[in-house]
């Protein structure tokens, strides 16, 4: 039985951590957040609302600067303020940010907001345990080499997740009658916010597949739907 106590105690460890992360994450966001009013955002959504049958799709405004959409555990969809003055300043088009809500949408309805909160848990329970095991092998370095198991195993699952979502969103703006020309040209301006930055990318492109990647897959999918 003593043998198994450090898993024990790791999965705890997991359970509590997957609740304490979704109480901040409700806390901050109630905190920090209004719903987004803006005639033109207004016009869009409703769109992608009646391609999804909806009576409305509610964005909520997270007043923070980054550049960023999130979707929360709750199914709640935020724009942060940073990206919505680079709408307010015709940096942005309001089709560009319907892409944005309609990405957003997409991890809700394919689960990924949850799974990622309950993942990110997890991933820190099972750190926890290999890097005790790792420990007893390789005394020193074995909670690096735990760490960074566990950081490609994130990578790959968040870049998965990434595309899943991509693709709904090419579905949702192609059915709203968007097509996917407005998804397309706001990765490419962010791509090239990042170049003219120093490399300093938008918080939205962060831990996500490259660029050139997510517009290839999308214009392969638009090709392969003209057809």
């Amino acid at each position: 039985m003593l043998r198994f106590t450090p898993i024990l105690l790791a999965l705890l460890y997991g359970i509590a951590m997957y609740r304490l992360s979704a109480w901040r994450t409700a806390r901050e966001l109630d905190a920090k957040s209004t719903e987004l009013a803006d005639p033109e955002l207004k016009r869009v959504t409703d769109r992608l609302a009646a391609a999804l049958e909806l009576p409305r799709i509610r964005v909520n405004l997270y007043e923070i600067a980054p550049v960023n959409g999130l979707a929360a555990p709750d199914g709640r969809i935020f724009i942060t303020r940073g990206f919505y003055e680079k709408f307010r300043q015709g940096a942005v088009t309001a089709e560009e940010m319907a892409s944005v809500i309609a990405h957003e949408l997409g991890h809700v309805a394919l689960g990924h907001s949850r799974r990622r909160m309950i993942d990110f848990s997890g991933q820190n329970a099972l750190r926890t345990a290999l890097a005790m095991v790792f420990s007893r092998i390789v005394p020193g370095i074995g909670g690096y080499i735990a760490n960074g198991l566990m950081t490609l195993l994130a990578a790959r699952l968040s870049r998965a997740d990434e595309y899943e979502a991509d693709e709904y969103a090419a579905a949702l703006m192609t059915k709203a009658g968007f097509g996917t020309a407005p998804q397309i040209s706001l990765f490419r301006k962010l791509e090239a916010l990042t170049q003219s930055n120093a490399g300093a990318a938008p918080a939205w492109l962060l831990s996500h597949p490259k660029t050139p990647e997510r517009i290839k897959a999308i214009e392969k999918l638009d090709a392969r739907w003209q057809a």
